[in-house]
């Protein structure tokens, strides 16, 4: 089946064909650093993370650039509040949206490039939409730049609006712009913000303006032509549209696609610090097991609102505590030793879920009905029903990056080598503890859970064996 995404800018699912045969090129919008992250952040990463590792399972090879702002008026806020120089505080928090995503697996993009390297490129764009005559310099001497969103006849088509309907552009005095619409390219440096919040330009020093810095950014690792932009739903407008906008004024082609990722809700209500309905990463990865936390954000179509409400990682622990009881159990049955290799397939209908615009949903249900396939045939002894159903599991967990006999999951840190040597020790202890059990030596198999988990393993049982996770 050819692959289909949902395209923003044609309101529409279409067939999609790269630009260059065999090849991917994506970028998606990475953070602005002036927080921490929060689960809109990282339900984003982890939507093109399933995307990509998509491309990748078809037999692409994906270039995926992720940028980094890390300078913005936000930032200067933050930092000017917290009394700590801006810079400082965007590398803090940069590392903590790291962390965030490292410790959901989601794959390290191609490039991660930061907004502060790249202000000549930057200025370049500039010169070149003011030489076309889609840009201006401020009409009160500010030293900023506006983008003349009236030079350009599709301004709006990304988000299929009519441009008289659109608010005030509020990046910067509207005293200064042709029309209150009009946005920042570069922003003219005002008394007492920071020395070193400000680059010397043709126009007077200054920094780049939030849309400017991704567009020159793109370009410069993906080319002016590129396959696939991507974000959340809430930078369609006024982000995307201004991207799209200036990139395709300078004459260039820009992005063949724009894939945007829903939203997440607290119990149906839009999230908000005001009134306490919030839930970050950090406290999420307190609450449960980085790949439960994976499976839960990464379970709903990536187009489709993700509502948390208290007990969605119970569920989602539920669910993947049954794919991994079965890994184990299937693993142990086929493997002995735990010397393995193998193969992964993926039926037919996981492939035509996937290529059909990220059909996440209906890819889980293929999922899952293998595994109580798997486990029907475990309880009938029947060992080539088993490794079929062990090889499409690890086959379609693999590509959604859930595998659970991964050893990224089993630990934060350590070496393959030493997470598979703990395995082999903790698997000798529950099998120690399934004797006793077996002979109804209730004290015995009591000592030995007591004795893993004073070494900070936790074991779940379950009617096809026992399994376990080191606690967090």
């Amino acid at each position: 089946m050819t692959l289909r995404f949902y395209d923003s800018a044609t309101a529409a699912v279409r067939d999609f064909t790269p630009l260059r045969e065999g090849r991917v090129s994506l970028y998606y919008c990475g953070a602005t650093v002036q927080g921490e992250p929060h689960i809109g952040h990282v339900r984003s990463a982890l939507a093109f993370d399933q995307l990509t590792r998509w491309l990748q399972t078809t037999g692409y090879e994906v270039t995926v650039v992720r940028n980094v702002t890390d300078i913005d008026d936000k930032i200067l806020v933050k930092a000017a509040e917290n009394g700590e120089p801006w810079w400082a505080l965007a590398y803090r928090f940069e590392q903590a949206f790291e962390d965030a995503y490292d410790a959901l697996g989601i794959l390290k993009p191609t490039y991660e490039p930061r907004a502060t390297g790249h202000i000549p490129e930057m200025h370049a764009l500039i010169a070149r939409l003011i030489e076309r005559g889609h840009a201006y310099p401020a009409l009160d001497d500010s030293g900023d730049v506006y983008f003349d969103v009236r030079s350009w006849a599709k301004y709006g088509s990304l988000t299929h609006q009519n441009i008289d309907d659109m608010q005030a552009a509020p990046d910067a005095d509207p005293r200064g712009k042709r029309d209150s619409r009009d946005f920042a390219l570069w922003k003219g440096y005002k008394d007492g913000e920071p020395e070193t919040a400000r680059w010397e330009s043709p126009w007077g020093a200054g920094r780049p303006g939030w849309h400017l810095e991704c567009s020159a950014m793109v370009t410069k690792y993906l080319g002016t032509e590129f396959d696939i932009h991507g974000g959340g739903l809430d930078l369609r407008f006024p982000h995307h549209e201004n991207e799209m906008a200036q990139s395709q004024a300078a004459g260039h082609g820009f992005a063949s696609f724009w894939m945007h990722n829903g939203m997440v809700t607290y119990e149906g209500e839009k999230m908000s610090k005001s009134i306490g309905n919030t839930i970050n990463p950090r406290e999420m990865l307190e609450l449960a097991r980085p790949l439960v936390v994976r499976y839960y954000l990464g379970q709903a179509h990536y187009r489709s609102v993700l509502d948390y409400r208290p007990g969605s990682l119970t569920e989602a622990a539920a669910a993947v505590e049954r794919i991994e009881t079965f890994a184990k159990a299937a693993l142990g049955l086929l493997f002995p030793g735990n010397d393995f290799g193998y193969i992964a397939t993926r039926p037919d209908a996981f492939r035509s879920a996937m290529d059909d615009d990220l059909n996440i949903p209906a890819a889980l249900a293929v999922l899952h009905e293998t595994v109580r396939a798997g486990n029907t045939a475990l309880a009938a002894g029947d060992a080539d029903a088993v490794q079929d159903a062990f090889l499409a599991v690890m086959g379609m967990t693999e590509a959604l990056g859930i595998n659970p006999l991964d050893a990224q999951w089993r630990q934060g840190s350590g070496s393959a080598a030493e997470l598979g040597a703990l395995d082999v020790l903790v698997a000798a202890q529950l099998e120690a503890r399934a004797r006793a059990r077996a002979e109804k030596n209730w004290a015995e198999s009591d000592r030995i859970r007591d004795l893993l988990a004073e070494a900070g393993v936790e074991v779940a049982d379950s009617a096809t064996g026992s399994t376990w996770s080191l606690k967090r």
